[in-house]
């Protein structure tokens, strides 16, 4: 995440996270911290992961005072061990004590994300499949967890409703079938955009395929009607399996050959990874 992303796109929801923890002021640090004290504290991982969120750590402090500075030692897409080392933070104390908990938030929920997807993305090593996350995001954290499950070997799927047509289920009921569906989405939607359509048994694929689906998804279908499905498309669509996949069951995916695998679990499951700021001290 650029430094230009950063402002254009991330400040106003740091600051935002920020503002949620501290509405007037934080009344602990400044009972025992009367006026400027100079201090270092540092970043220590607590469990072998990848790291994620580096920079969005730093801006934190840098968006409560402009003089902290953040020494880090790795960064996004770096495995990192328990115990490691991964940074040091140094500057007004105040700032460090006000700003720790919302900074290890995101960097801890970050590198959860990116860590786990690294894990999944390991189990389809070897296969053509791309794995995809999907839009069950955290509110107001997209932006975050969309670029961690990058870091962590993912692909991101459309990042908004105004990003590409994706035809689900209550569409296509809202259309009436899922060939008028598309014939509306082909209507309305610039020419540039790729129309996507959700199916749940063999007739809707049938339906997607002769209607010009450009990427078809199989939601929540049997190993065996999958494969039929793909043999019915017959590479005159992209293809895309979908429905409660996580590291446990994805394995048994990897043989279908399709496109790509979406997983909400990517960004709505992932544990965080543990990490603190530790041996805070003036200096």
């Amino acid at each position: 995440m650029n430094e230009i992303t950063m402002r254009l796109q991330a400040d106003h929801l740091i600051l935002e996270a920020l503002k949620e923890d501290i509405s007037s002021e934080d009344v602990t640090t400044n009972s025992v911290i009367k006026e400027a004290v100079i201090g270092e504290v540092s970043l220590i991982c607590k469990q072998d992961g990848i790291v994620a969120g580096m920079e969005v750590f730093r801006r934190v402090f840098e968006l409560l005072d402009d003089h902290v500075e953040v020494t880090c030692y790795c960064k996004d897409g770096d495995p990192v061990t328990n115990g490691e080392q991964m940074g040091l933070v140094r500057g007004d104390i105040r700032a460090l004590l006000s700003g720790e908990r919302v900074a290890l938030n995101f960097l801890q929920r970050m590198s959860g994300i990116a860590t786990y997807t690294h894990c999944v993305v390991a189990l389809l090593k070897g296969s053509k499949t791309k794995l995809l996350d999907t839009r069950k995001t955290t509110p107001n954290m997209r932006i975050f967890e969309k670029y961690a499950v990058r870091v962590g070997g993912g692909y991101n799927h459309r990042y908004n409703l105004s990003d590409g047509v994706l035809l689900k289920d209550n569409h296509i009921g809202a259309a009436g079938s899922v060939k008028r569906a598309i014939e509306l989405a082909k209507e309305y939607a610039p020419f540039v955009r790729k129309i996507e359509v959700e199916t749940e048994n063999l007739e809707m694929v049938r339906e997607a395929v002769e209607a010009g689906a450009d990427i078809i998804m199989l939601d929540n279908m049997s190993l065996e009607e999958m494969r039929q499905a793909i043999l019915l498309i017959d590479g005159r669509a992209e293809t895309e399996c979908s429905g409660n996949v996580t590291k446990e069951n994805i394995e048994h995916l990897t043989s279908l050959g399709v496109d790509y695998i979406s997983s909400g679990a990517l960004t709505h499951s992932a544990p965080i990874l543990d990490i603190s700021l530790k041996n805070l001290h003036t200096i």
